[in-house]
């Protein structure tokens, strides 16, 4: 998701998530790991990790009860989570996407209401910002505390790529296609694009119909307003993205590359694409695979504006942040409650900043001038602050069997194996949030 990354919900029993009771049918009552004296902690792997392995560090130097973190590489996270969530092996603290993505495991009744713990320390709430926070509330109750950091999705780009093609960042759709035709005489892939994982495409229609129709349309569609997927605004926004694969800008062969195994970002790192559409963790993964572009050659900027279009371009689209949910059969909540309150200290803020992340606590702008790169950070955080909408990823807003029905529309429009129609009637028969 990045950081984030979104994949095919598969379940334990081999059962769909659509049908929350059978989290809790697969028997055993699991939902928590054996009473070893430990609390376990499963996190998303990839770059971020460093961040985790220290605070799980600075926690186990002062508690009796000790931590272990567990990582799951990203392109299996999601189908080995659902596995596990409900056998001995289970965590008893996970990583999620809040949203959608936590509350079947509500309706099944396997996660923790985190407000005692709150009431024992307001400050697992009041130090993180409200709209974040509440990403992660389902009927009225926390299941999740923010870690991380906040990941809008950026355009990125090669700085000596755009400038030998006498390519400016672009500010409007217009200004893009350009781009594309400049990119492809100089013989590179304009747009990189890691089409295998098929979730980093979905940024695309998440981005044009906020900028065609503005973050109503979603919304709507959220609510099971089928008419939503088969407005004009809707085919406009198609139109736009076909218009754009029609040009070339992702060249021929992008659902063979993938962004999990650093394919696509090695394609922008190495100078052989312009541009790459990806969330803010995308600094992070260069910095560990391509250090020396992310200092002097990785640039960013803003989706661009389309002319006429209903929604604002100071909207944008992503993860509020990725959050830590705990499980109800942890045999020790006292320690992940003493856990969960380093997500909003001082070393927990520093350290995801040394990286390019971006916390979302109310200390977060003090620690600006620290980060490993104080101009991404700031615009980071001055982007959030602007922005008059910050509509969650579509994979994530929508509730997770979901998932693979959007992913596969999304492919095959992309791919030319479905037409707009197509992709409409998909949309229109997924389930309602």
């Amino acid at each position: 998701m990045k950081t984030r990354a979104r994949w095919p919900r598969l379940l334990a029993c081999g059962a769909t998530l659509a049908v929350a009771v059978s989290l809790t049918a697969c028997g055993g009552g699991g939902g928590g790991s054996a009473d070893d004296g430990k609390i376990r902690i499963l996190v998303y792997g990839d770059a971020s990790n460093k961040v985790e392995r220290r605070i799980v560090d600075t926690f186990n130097k002062t508690s009796d009860v000790k931590a272990v973190l567990d990582t799951i590489p990203g392109a299996d996270y999601q189908q080995k989570l659902q596995t596990i969530v409900n056998t001995p092996q289970a965590p008893d603290v996970f990583f999620n996407w809040g949203g959608g993505s936590i509350q079947p495991f509500v309706k099944a009744d396997l996660l923790m209401p985190l407000d005692d713990f709150i009431e024992d320390d307001p400050g697992l709430r009041k130090n993180f910002l409200p709209t974040v926070f509440d990403s992660a509330v389902v009927d009225g109750k926390a299941y999740g505390i923010p870690m991380r950091g906040t990941q809008p999705i950026l355009l990125f780009h090669n700085k000596q790529v755009l400038d030998k093609a006498g390519v400016e960042p672009p500010k409007t759709w217009d200004e893009l296609l350009d781009a594309v035709k400049k990119l492809k005489s100089e013989g590179v892939t304009p747009i990189a694009l890691g089409g295998g994982d098929r979730w980093p495409t979905l940024m695309w229609f998440e981005y044009l119909y906020d900028r065609v129709a503005g973050p109503g349309l979603f919304r709507k569609a959220l609510e099971g307003d089928e008419d939503a997927w088969a407005s004009p605004d809707s085919k406009e926004a198609l139109a736009k993205l076909k218009e754009l694969i029609d040009a070339g800008a992702f060249g021929s062969n992008f659902d063979s590359v993938k962004y999990t195994n650093g394919a696509s970002p090695a394609l922008l790192a190495r100078g052989k694409a312009g541009f790459e559409l990806m969330g803010s963790w995308y600094y992070a993964q260069q910095q560990e695979d391509a250090k020396d572009f992310a200092v002097k050659g990785l640039g960013y900027t803003t989706f661009p504006a389309v002319p006429g279009g209903k929604g604002d371009p100071a909207n944008i689209v992503g993860n509020t942040n990725n959050f830590y949910s705990v499980l109800k059969k942890t045999k020790h909540p006292e320690a992940v409650a003493e856990f969960l309150k380093l997500m909003y200290s001082d070393e927990f803020v520093k350290a995801q900043m040394d990286i390019g992340n971006l916390p979302t606590t109310t200390s977060t702008e003090k620690f600006l001038d620290t980060a490993a790169s104080p101009a991404y950070s700031r615009f980071q955080f001055d982007l959030v602050k602007k922005a008059p909408s910050f509509q969650l990823s579509w994979d994530q807003a929508y509730p997770p069997s979901a998932i693979t029905p959007i992913h596969q529309a999304v492919q095959q429009f992309f791919n030319g194996q479905t037409d707009a129609d197509g992709f409409i009637k998909a949309m229109q028969a997924l389930p309602a949030e």
